[in-house]
């Protein structure tokens, strides 16, 4: 961390120090172990790849880094995904030490987690163990099996020996995880503990495994060794007859007792049915908690899920809201982000969109990766790296959507000369009608403010309102031209769709056109949710049509079910296996998959029909400068993080 910075003085809260069990940290910004990577061999052990990244992560300036979950039994019931690391023996000692040290050489606080999946686990057996027999409500996880005294023993002794591994790789403490649906949670929660022992009933029984876990783990490393335990602030499981956020905080003070040094504040579980992490999540929703939390303990809190602006964590550690900002998607979006703060730089810090991308590769076991962070999980890779150009050169890109303006600033990074054109008034391109989602769409307008910023500091040469043509192209005579034209709704043959009533989804969410009070949206992709969703959160009677099976087909995992829930809260009338015959005056006549016609009323018919590319362009300017790519939904129409991906790596090839 820089010495002396404005941001410093600024935010003095953020960077004032705070003593965590025996040892000190250096600021109040805890690096969260963030998801699995699924970086790492099949066995859990450490690859390049896992190292490169965790080089990234020591030099974000944290005082505290708490390295991802590792699995702590031989027998790999504790392991949720296929490439989670693991402790459960002493061969993997060297590689942990090699993170220990990049960790502390970077001057920070090295802390492993250790995370037994319990009820999610099981990933490479037919079973999960928990502490009763209670069935899954997910159908992709292991079928459960009750765990008997002696394997919670066992289990004690596990973590106990993982916890050895990691202080003797160089750790100066161990976490465990008490949350999402993992096994500590298990026993805590009355939906999966129905034990008649004395491991289940009453709270203090649910507990009686934590507490034995925590003491046990304490006498292994010792007193001058920090113990840190993630627990529910709220498990979001009322439905399933989870804990309540009461409960939780007995939980929190039970831990303090056993010996926890810390506790980190977590939300929800995997089968939630409501989101906590997400955009549509308020940033400071979960705030409560911690701040509950705070004053029924006296050892640090750490907070962080969704609590991404750092001048809100300066007021909530100014008023002892929480002991520690935790922070975890944030840094994976822009690993800078402390580093900026310091230097009171917070308009180039690139936001987290919140779409849990991350979390949908994750859950199907790929590596993860970052919506708005194309360099995420490729820093072993040199030819990911920003290097300067050999060649200075002149760059023409073509459009200001999230392609283009990855593209722009990226080349400009490395020393060229860009030009960056945009046909429209204003930068974004389908950034800005994707704002308009109503659960936090506003971040897209973060997200353009933030390459804003970024083309401004690198002397990019916007021009807004300026069409790309062969002639254009000849005046600025670039040795490079970037096609980031975009994608169109497709041109179809509804006869009737001349009409003045009907409006092309862009337009509505764009340019506000005028709608009448009943809607037919045609296209039941995102775009067309989107629409839908915002026009009936402003009182509109909406009819979402889709020829196909399911909506949203081109929305990511994470996100599908927050979508179905905005459908169901805002009545929105859904016709699936329907297209449109023709759209007439008084509305559109629909036509089912078995030949049925009915006339759905509409005052404005909307098209969110599949998009096309905008293509002409690579043969306009074929013959017109020496070097001509192509990225983003020109190419084919995707999703942001493609387009930003293509942006990053055409960037740092010209």
């Amino acid at each position: 961390m820089t010495a002396a910075g404005p941001g410093i003085a600024k935010y003095p809260n953020i960077f004032s120090a705070v003593q965590v069990g025996s040892l000190t940290s250096r600021n109040r910004v805890k690096y969260a172990a963030c998801s699995v990577s699924n970086f790492n061999a099949r066995d859990g052990s450490i690859t390049d790849r896992e190292y490169a990244r965790m080089e990234v992560i020591s030099r974000t300036g944290a005082g505290m880094i708490t390295n991802q979950g590792a699995y702590p039994d031989p027998d790999g019931a504790g392991k949720a995904y296929y490439r989670q690391l693991s402790l459960a023996d002493d061969k993997f000692i060297p590689g942990f030490r090699k993170v220990a040290e990049m960790i502390h050489g970077a001057g920070a606080i090295a802390i492993q987690q250790i995370l037994h999946a319990g009820r999610y686990g099981g990933i490479d057996l037919d079973h999960c163990v928990q502490p009763s027999d209670v069935p899954q409500t997910l159908r992709h996880f292991r079928s459960p099996r009750q765990m008997s005294r002696e394997e919670i023993r066992r289990s004690v002794e596990e973590h106990c020996e993982a916890s050895r591994r990691a202080v003797e790789a160089g750790f100066d403490g161990v976490e465990l995880t008490a949350f999402m649906g993992y096994l500590l949670a298990n026993f805590l929660s009355p939906f999966t503990n129905r034990r008649a022992d004395e491991y289940g009933g009453s709270l203090e029984n649910r507990g009686r495994f934590m507490v034995e876990l925590l003491s046990a783990i304490r006498e292994q490393i010792g007193k001058d060794k920090i113990l840190i335990i993630r627990l529910n602030g709220d498990e979001l499981m009322d439905e399933h007859g989870g804990n309540s956020p009461a409960e939780c905080i007995e939980f929190m003070k039970m831990a303090e007792r056993a010996g926890a040094h810390c506790i980190s504040i977590v939300v929800g579980w995997h089968e939630s049915t409501r989101g906590a992490l997400g955009r549509d999540v308020h940033d400071d929703q979960w705030l409560p908690l911690a701040e509950n939390a705070s004053r029924a303990v006296k050892i640090p809190v750490a907070f962080g899920p969704r609590f991404c602006d750092p001048v809100k964590a300066e007021r909530a550690l100014a008023r002892n809201a929480f002991g520690l900002w935790e922070v975890c998607r944030p840094f994976l979006a822009d690993p800078e982000l402390l580093h900026k703060v310091a230097e009171d730089r917070l308009d180039e810090i690139r936001p987290c969109v919140g779409g849990l991308l991350c979390l949908s590769r994750m859950f199907r076991n790929l590596p993860y990766i970052c919506a708005v962070n194309p360099r995420l999980g490729h820093e072993v890779e040199p030819e990911y790296e920003l290097r300067p150009a050999r060649m200075h050169k002149k760059v023409l890109v073509i459009g200001g959507g999230p392609g283009g303006l990855e593209c722009a600033y990226t080349a400009a990074q490395r020393g060229h000369s860009v030009v960056l054109c945009e046909k429209s008034e204003r930068l974004g391109g389908q950034l800005i009608p994707a704002s308009k989602e109503i659960g936090g769409g506003h971040i897209f307008v973060d997200l353009v403010r933030y390459y804003e910023a970024m083309l401004k500091k690198w002397q990019v040469d916007v021009r807004l309102g300026t069409e790309a043509t062969p002639k254009l192209c000849a005046q600025v005579a670039p040795d490079v031209s970037v096609v980031a034209s975009g994608s169109e709704i497709e041109h179809v043959s509804i006869p009737g769709i001349e009409r003045n009533q009907v409006v092309i989804a862009h337009d509505i969410l764009e340019e506000g056109s005028p709608c009448g009070e009943r809607v037919v949206v045609i296209g039941g992709d995102r775009i067309g949710l989107v629409a839908a969703e915002y026009l009936a959160s402003r009182g509109k009677q909406v009819t979402l049509m889709e020829a196909g099976k399911r909506l949203g087909e081109d929305v990511i995992a994470t996100f599908k079910w927050r979508h179905a829930a905005w459908v169901k809260e805002l009545q929105i009338q859904t016709l699936l296996n329907t297209h449109a015959k023709e759209i007439t005056e008084a509305g559109v006549l629909a036509v089912d998959a078995q030949g049925a016609e009915r006339l759905v009323p509409a005052d404005t018919v909307i098209l969110a029909l599949p998009r096309s590319p905008r293509q002409q362009l690579l043969t306009d300017l074929e013959f017109v400068c020496d070097e001509l790519y192509v990225i983003g939904d020109a190419v084919k129409p995707r999703s942001m993080h493609n387009a930003i991906r293509e942006g990053y790596l055409i960037g740092i090839r010209i």
